[in-house]
């Protein structure tokens, strides 16, 4: 039996003005119908009646899950294969950058199947990886030799002990959004620095897509995060954000997605364009892209 979270006020910021905007399915798992509200204070959109901690396992099961998974089922998780070597690269040349160490001791959050963690483990960084699916850190062991741990380690880390934090697309998946902002701010270095890679509602290919915007991915997705309201968190948190980085596969990726839960069937001419357009209405500001990474750092 679901037990269900309805929020009274914004699970952000703490804000009393929420408001539905959009209805949108679970195209994944379940094809249920979940409702997205916004906060007018801080603009965070948040999926409603969400499933709690305890009952929400059941929609990561399935085999088209990517990061759980690694399936290359299907032309769309074939191209995120194709990619993921030079994203892989891309993730391990920022963190490098924003923290100016070639090694270091890194905490992976969400690490899925191991795939970042055994990047920079191979660089030579002192990497702890957590991750919550059990079939996850399975394929983790078996295709990385890499042993995570489950996140409830996230509590009672030592604290000052990393250089780096990362969470790629796992905070939108985090019911204890306080809590985990607390431990981030206790396990960081002074000069550590926190990388955080989220969708953004307010992209191009966002409004192009509505309620079928595959990053909506709901119910998995308990928040939808602007750059705004990421930025009102962060400094309740403690944390400034330091820098805006796109990612910019990812504009294709979910346009795809998004074109096949729209129509019913992939149409990849007219995802690619959206995701281009995408691209090209973000290219002077990082704020605007499909998903955004953003590299905070202690006040």
């Amino acid at each position: 039996m679901n037990h269900l979270i309805d929020y009274a006020q914004c699970p952000c910021c703490g804000n009393g003005r929420i408001a539905k905007v959009l209805e949108a399915a679970d195209h994944t798992v379940s094809h249920e119908i979940f409702s997205i509200w916004e906060c007018a204070a801080c603009t965070l959109r948040f999926t409603q009646s969400v499933p709690d901690a305890a009952s929400i396992g059941r929609y990561y099961q399935s085999s088209e899950y990517v990061s759980h998974s690694d399936t290359r089922k299907g032309l769309i998780n074939t191209m995120y294969h194709l990619v993921r070597g030079y994203t892989l690269s891309g993730k391990k040349n920022l963190v490098t950058g924003v923290v100016q160490k070639k090694k270091g001791a890194l905490l992976d959050v969400g690490a899925g199947t191991g795939a970042f963690a055994k990047t920079m483990q191979s660089a030579g960084w002192k990497v702890t990886g957590l991750e919550p699916d059990p079939t996850a850190r399975g394929n983790a062991l078996r295709q990385h030799a890499l042993e995570l741990h489950d996140p409830a380690q996230l509590y009672t880390l030592p604290p000052e002990s990393f250089d780096a934090i990362t969470l790629w697309h796992v905070l939108e998946h985090v019911h204890d959004l306080h809590g985990y902002f607390d431990q981030f701010h206790r396990l960081l270095k002074k000069e550590g620095k926190l990388l955080i890679a989220v969708p953004n509602y307010t992209s191009y290919d966002a409004q192009v897509y509505g309620a079928s915007w595959a990053a909506y991915d709901v119910p998995r997705h308990l928040y939808h995060f602007s750059p705004e309201s990421m930025r009102q968190l962060a400094d309740s948190k403690g944390f400034v954000i330091g820098a805006y980085k796109g990612m910019w596969f990812d504009s294709f990726y979910v346009s795809l997605l998004s074109e096949q839960y729209k129509n019913g069937k992939p149409d990849f001419a007219a995802g690619m364009l959206t995701g281009l357009r995408s691209n090209l209405k973000a290219a002077g500001n990082p704020q605007k892209c499909s998903s955004v990474i953003y590299v905070l750092f202690r006040k």
